[in-house]
């Protein structure tokens, strides 16, 4: 035997070795990347990854055979039974790149839903913008991240709003990629900050959001929400400034500042008793009271509500026949709506930022955020 294990190749054994790690390493990646697709496989893909995953576990199926007339686990125990001596190994191996072909085809399905290649901007990362038939699409795109904003984003967003309104659409329509609209700021821009840096962040970020409403404000056109599914925060709050907001009934709007510390922004602190009451806005931006799609409409933030599956077909119909309408008497029309507030509306942003910065500079904001990722921590 001694003789036998000297004349294996000492390179062989590391280059197999180096194998098996990558496999387990792809095998326990894929498991977590199974759990993200959107979309359900379907009943024959399903088998297939469960009896790969048997096999890769616990090798050829061993179990005895269940009964004719319980047929889900006959199902199973067919298909993983069907493997036959199947290598754990290999089976490691089949159910990485099964699963790896179900990411891709769904990546490249949200991709081609997203938005159509004609009239697509250059120079984004966060969001897909479009224009088309005199409609540009501004598209929040980081649904990895429930298309939360960080800075990058706001600014991009900026950008856009900036385009569109100098372009030749007639109107401008913000919407969100996959099943969230917006989930607000991303949190994960307060991590990582070092306690000499906080006062600068704060400052920088007020900063920030102060132009970022603005150029809501001051938009010169129609602007249009189409709020796809939850929304959160700040795309909450600039909904007052958007001229229509159309929602899907699985929409739903939540603005948690006081769980998080923080105060309103957007204008809503103004807007929003304007919109819906003094009374029902204090339960929305004092007490993180969630609205559904009905109640945000019942309450005048939202302009109609559609059925989810036929929320898309339906708004962009109507989308398209408004942006017929003559493109000049549209953004006139807008201004003689919007301008005797303007004034007003930029004098509460400028103060709604200059709280919040006191606020981000607070013990109690620190603090709850803090609390905020150890609950999510645990969940």
């Amino acid at each position: 035997r001694g003789a036998q294990a000297v004349c294996i190749p000492a390179v062989h054994l590391h280059v197999t070795a180096a194998t098996m790690q990558v496999s387990q390493k792809d095998f326990e990646k894929a498991q977590e990347q199974l759990k993200l697709l959107k979309k359900d496989p379907g009943n024959e893909i399903k088998l297939k990854l469960y009896a790969l995953f048997k096999q890769a576990t616990e090798g050829p199926c061993k179990a005895p055979k269940p009964g004719m007339l319980d047929f889900v686990k006959k199902a199973k125990w067919d298909a993983w039974n069907s493997l036959g001596n199947l290598s754990q190994d290999n089976a490691r191996q089949k159910y990485a790149e099964l699963v790896s072909s179900l990411v891709s085809a769904e990546s490249a399905s949200q991709k081609k839903d997203a938005s159509p290649e004609e009239g697509r901007h250059d120079g984004y990362e966060t969001l897909i913008v479009t224009t088309k038939n005199n409609i540009t699409k501004i598209m929040f795109n980081r649904p990895d991240r429930k298309n939360a904003i960080n800075p990058q984003m706001y600014r991009e967003i900026m950008k856009a709003l900036e385009e569109a309104g100098k372009n030749d659409s007639t109107i401008a329509v913000i919407t969100g990629n996959g099943d969230y609209y917006c989930s607000g700021n991303d949190l994960n821009n307060f991590t990582n900050i070092q306690p000499g840096e906080m006062e600068k962040m704060a400052k920088d970020g007020a900063v920030l959001l102060k132009e970022f409403v603005a150029h809501f404000i001051d938009f010169p056109k129609p602007l249009i929400a189409v709020v796809n599914g939850p929304a959160i925060g700040i795309s909450v709050t600039v909904l007052g400034l958007c001229d229509v907001v159309y929602a899907s009934d699985r929409a739903t709007f939540h603005t948690p500042f006081s769980q998080l510390g923080q105060s309103p922004e957007g204008c809503s602190s103004y807007l929003f008793p304007k919109i819906m009451g003094l009374a029902k806005a204090s339960e929305l931006l004092l007490f993180n009271k969630k609205l559904t799609a009905a109640e945000a409409c019942a309450q005048g933030l939202v302009t109609e509500v559609f059925p989810d599956n036929s929320f898309q077909k339906e708004v962009w119909a109507r989308l398209e026949a408004y942006a017929s309408l003559p493109k000049n008497s549209l953004a006139i029309s807008k201004q003689l709506l919007r301008n005797l507030e303007k004034e007003k509306l930029h004098a509460v942003n400028s103060k709604e930022c200059e709280v919040l910065t006191e606020r981000w500079l607070s013990d109690e904001c620190m603090n709850a955020i803090v609390s905020f990722f150890q609950r999510k921590s645990r969940l």
